[in-house]
């Protein structure tokens, strides 16, 4: 439930400071050590292109750093998948603007562009992901497990692949709620005045985002039509129940937002961190929009440390790295084939929250029509 999304003033904030810290940069593509290696890293479109993994390691290593943004700890496990990297390579991950949101990531590939500080991968919801790579921001790259990716879930050409994802769901604190909702309908219920919140701003963070889509799967929408998703929020608001406040794991401690719409993997892996602070937090996967969608790795094509970059997409595809975020409740892309396989840890499968069915995902001409719906009709349907 981290909210990935600071604000526009924060991104500018984080931008500025970043820019005066970072000094004397190397020129994009240069890697740290401004090497050939570098700069073959930085066109390189698979480790094959370096002479294979043990080469990428190689110059990876000579890099010795890694510039990441908008990861919280907590959230899909990545706290400890930074850690794992680290260890296996040696590599320094610094970590840039933990809270905030894929609007901020790919303002920050434009305003540091030419920095050293400037992040040399991002973690995208799938419509940034989409308007990121039709800028050309992003350098294509296919990782080993390139083919174990399903089609649809990738661009063709490497720009983005998903990553991971799960479903929107319902969270709810049963200590200060009676009686939990179970659906999107329930939450026009008078009963719940002031206490659904979102995990951030729909135009600018992926879960909320995703969660304006679900309602309007669940009031005769579709993938096609996000209108009726914020029609619905507009309901909540002027019934009182929906918040402003962009729900945090504080915010939920401080009793703000006792209910929230976020991703099922977010939801499921406070519950028991909650639980030692007299909350008994409650997921539900609403029966009436079952929406699920994936985030997308891509690499800033100005990447200041290519090689370390392209490392860390091929460690975060491999079985390790996927188990990882697996660990985090996320379902990673790679779960079906490694479960054919045999690597997925089948413990971290067991406590996935079930979910009947198979999931559909929106196209990518879906999610710009409903990025563009949004963003044109947010403002106004809960202002005030």
């Amino acid at each position: 439930m981290s909210t990935r999304t600071a604000g526009l003033l924060a991104a500018l904030t984080i931008t500025t400071s970043m820019i005066a810290a970072c000094g004397a940069a190397p020129k994009p593509g240069t890697g740290a050590s401004g090497s050939d290696g570098g700069s073959k890293a930085a066109t390189a479109t698979s480790a094959q292109d370096l002479g294979g993994l043990d080469k990428l390691v190689e110059a990876a290593k000579k890099e010795g750093a890694l510039n990441v943004i908008a990861l919280p700890p907590d959230w899909a496990n990545y706290g400890e998948i930074i850690k794992a990297f680290t260890a296996k390579y040696g590599i320094k991950v610094n970590s840039d603007n933990p809270d905030g949101s894929s609007s901020d990531e790919i303002n920050a590939v434009k305003t540091l562009k030419g920095q050293g500080r400037a992040p040399d991968v991002l973690d995208l919801g799938s419509a940034f992901a989409l308007s990121g790579a039709q800028e050309g921001l992003f350098a294509p790259y296919k990782v080993q497990s390139w083919d174990k990716i399903p089609d649809g879930q990738k661009d063709a050409g490497g720009a983005w692949f998903y990553d991971y994802g799960g479903y929107i769901s319902i969270g709810c604190d049963a200590k200060r709620v009676k009686v939990c909702p179970e659906t999107f309908a329930d939450l026009l219920k008078p009963d719940y005045k002031g206490k659904v919140a979102l995990n951030g701003d729909p135009t600018k963070a992926g879960a909320a985002f995703a969660g304006v889509y679900a309602a309007s799967l669940a009031n005769q929408g579709s993938f096609d039509d996000i209108q009726p998703g914020i029609e619905f929020f507009k309901k909540m608001k002027q019934a009182g129940n929906f918040s402003p406040v962009e729900a945090t794991p504080a915010t939920v401690e401080k009793g703000e937002t006792p209910i929230t719409i976020d991703w099922d993997y977010l939801q499921a892996s406070y519950a028991k961190e909650f639980s030692g602070k007299g909350i008994d937090w409650k997921v539900a996967i609403p029966t009436d929009a079952k929406y699920a969608n994936f985030y997308s790795q891509a690499i800033n094509k100005s990447a200041p440390h290519p090689a370390a970059a392209r490392l860390w997409e091929e460690f975060l595809y491999s079985p390790e790295g996927q188990n990882l975020w697996l660990k985090g409740y996320a379902r990673p892309v790679l779960l079906p084939a490694m479960q054919t396989d045999g690597s997925a840890d089948a413990a971290l499968v067991a406590q996935l929250p079930k979910v009947d069915g198979t999931p559909a995902f929106p196209t990518p001409a879906q999610v710009d029509k409903a990025k563009e719906t949004l963003a044109g009709g947010w403002g106004a349907a809960v202002s005030g």
